[in-house]
């Protein structure tokens, strides 16, 4: 009864903080209403379907038109990380389009030989922005993130095919990404990498640029050195390919005066003054687009190329209130997850699912029990984490066309394998120590009647969807989500309900199987304080991630470059998230478990929680 009577208020806390947190972020987001924000969807010359946030100031018309701006994001992302640039441009006064590149959030996919077209979609959003009435169409800038910059560097390609007096894109600003710095305008990725006999040149003409080159990053700003080494992104600055970018495409070699960072450098070309500048934050290629200091570089180059309409300081930044009130909302997702689930299990319909009483821990391991305990923990994360190494190749070079979104594919097979491992593991130990020990696999709940199975399953569906309904609410009445900076509950298109389907067995089998070895043979006695074992079990949940990150980025620190060669850089980035959301199916499930005595509810909720989270927030590509 006590848990029942708590229940409630839990319940009604979540939506209050879900409120609070849609009606926070959406002041942030509109600068107390000055901002109007849309929520675009138009069909492009590239004949595809394009989603964006347009964000218009208040007082831009057709008589008082403002600067534009087209914002992106990196791959695997949406427009959404581009928040905190987007709140800051709009409420100085710069009309602002921010795209979901092609494949990504609610754009429609396409094969990868169309991405090089139009932008992968920033040039049908330049044109767009050029048609508004009340935009300045000599002064519109685009800017992106890592393969958004990418996209910044092909519209502008796209943007020279057309006369000098009819084209658009007056000013770019590449965040995390090289600069086209030689003669050869193929594949922009990894532009710093070319070979010697490339001839440098001025790819951008009159256009104002630069260049946000993180002294961290994972993927730009290397090249060629010296008997065929490889200069680390802190040196990016003194390199050849730098220097020419500040000389305005000069051979370095042909000059003398060495630039620097944070130096805007004026010249005139074909009878424009332009600039180039590079900033060199202390940071890696993911916090870019969590940084007050690359906002205030952002802030402060698009003044001096296009002069902001409204004089605000570029340290003065309101985006992290917007992370904050976002932030609460995931808090309150999760929470309603818990105290609606227990709620329903007060219902009629579900009651059947509710244990007589609270389950609570076992007994402290002793002896054998001991070995078995602490010998599981570490060889599931031994393995979790070499088989996290040795599958992304695997993963790469293996993925069906059956499965859109190849990271989905990596982090689900991974998934699907640890999930079977932990079974393997509780088998043996079952066998061996906790049958002997006393262990009831139907107390436990392991064992469950085909009944009380599906009651399960229908409960499930039901948490689920009534939890990703307020992440509906949010973005349909406040144009907002629950994220913060890697971590993101969004809405999205119903595609991406087909696609979580193909997905969904794979995280089933893990975080099924995660739940039944916390909750059903790892629940016991760590102290003296019932907390300890859910803490142990959350932090083994994530320690595999936790590890390669630290060796990743504590090498990269010391020596310049990342410890793990033999894989993409992108893999350690794409444990960000696993940091918090492996761990945090421990407590989640936990708390389920502690009410039910049933592993399979709270981990069959999760699993759902988890490939929806995935597939609405990455690429998906035919």
């Amino acid at each position: 009864m006590k848990n029942g009577k708590r229940t409630p208020k839990y319940l009604i806390l979540s939506l209050v903080l879900a409120l609070i947190s849609m009606v926070g972020a959406y002041f942030v987001q509109t600068s107390g209403t000055d901002v109007e924000v849309k929520d675009l969807r138009w069909e492009t010359p590239s004949g595809h379907l394009m989603s964006a946030l347009l964000f218009k100031p208040e007082g831009v018309s057709e008589k008082s038109p403002a600067p534009g701006i087209v914002t992106s994001h990196g791959w695997y992302n949406n427009r959404e990380m581009q928040d905190l640039n987007n709140v800051e441009l709009a409420r100085r006064g710069y009309v602002v389009i921010s795209i979901d590149m092609y494949g990504h959030g609610n754009s429609d996919p396409v094969e990868p030989a169309e991405w090089p077209n139009r932008g992968t979609g920033m040039y049908d959003a330049v044109e767009l922005m050029a048609d508004l009435p009340y935009v300045d169409r000599d002064k519109i800038g685009v800017t992106g993130h890592s393969n958004g910059a990418r996209a910044a560097n092909w519209s502008v390609l796209e943007d020279n095919k057309k006369p000098e007096e009819e084209r658009l894109i007056s000013t770019v600003l590449l965040v995390a990404n090289d600069a086209m710095y030689t003669n050869d305008p193929g594949e922009p990725l990894y532009w710093s990498m070319r070979n010697d006999n490339q001839e440098y040149t001025n790819m951008y003409g009159t256009r104002d640029v630069g260049i946000i080159a993180a002294k961290y990053d994972e993927f730009f700003f290397r090249s060629i050195g010296e008997a065929g080494s490889v200069t680390p992104p802190r040196d990016y600055i003194d390199t050849k390919y730098a220097q020419s970018f500040l000389h305005f495409g000069m051979d370095p070699s042909e000059v003398n005066e060495e630039r620097d960072s944070y130096t805007v450098y004026k010249q005139e070309v074909d009878g424009t003054e332009a600039m180039r500048v590079i900033y060199n934050p202390n940071q890696i290629h993911p916090w870019n687009h969590f940084s007050k200091s690359v906002v205030t570089s952002l802030l402060n180059y698009f003044d001096e190329s296009l002069g902001s309409p409204k004089e605000i300081d570029s340290s003065n930044q309101i985006w992290q209130w917007k992370v904050f009130f976002n932030f609460l909302g995931l808090v309150a997702f999760f929470m309603f997850v818990v105290s609606f689930t227990k709620a329903m299990l007060n219902t009629s319909v579900f009651s059947s699912l509710k244990a007589n009483e609270t389950a609570v821990a076992g007994p402290a391991p002793r002896g054998v029990g001991k070995a078995w305990f602490w010998g599981g923990l570490i060889v599931s994360a031994v393995i979790s984490g070499w088989s996290y190494l040795a599958l992304f190749t695997w993963s790469a070079t293996n993925r069906p066309e059956f499965f859109p979104q190849a990271p989905v594919y990596y982090i689900g097979v991974w998934s699907a394998v640890m999930g079977v491992v932990t079974l393997v593991i509780l088998f043996v130990s079952y066998i061996f120590f906790s049958k002997k020990d006393g262990l009831d696999l139907h107390a436990s709940g392991v064992l469950i009647n085909l009944r009380t199975l599906w009651k399960t399953i229908l409960l499930s569906l039901l948490v689920t969807t009534s939890a990703f309904g307020l992440v509906f609410i949010a973005d349909y009445f406040f144009t907002t989500d629950f994220r913060i900076w890697v971590l993101t509950i969004k809405a999205f298109t119903p595609d991406k309900l087909l696609i979580a389907l193909k997905y969904v067995p794979f995280f089933l089998l893990f975080y099924v199987t995660n739940s039944i070895a916390v909750n059903c043979f790892n629940y016991v006695s760590n102290g003296k304080k019932e907390w300890l074992n859910t803490a142990l079990m959350a932090l083994f949940n994530g320690l595999s991630a936790i590890v390669i990150v630290a060796i990743q980025y504590t090498h990269f620190f010391i020596e310049g470059d990342v410890f793990f060669t033999n894989i993409s850089n992108i893999a350690g980035i794409w444990l960000f998230p696993i940091i918090v959301i492996i761990p945090l199916a421990a407590i989640i499930t936990r708390k389920i478990y502690r009410v039910t005595k049933n592993p399979y509810l709270g981990g069959i909720i999760y699993a759902i929680i988890v490939t929806v989270m995935m597939v609405s927030n990455t690429l998906t590509q035919l």
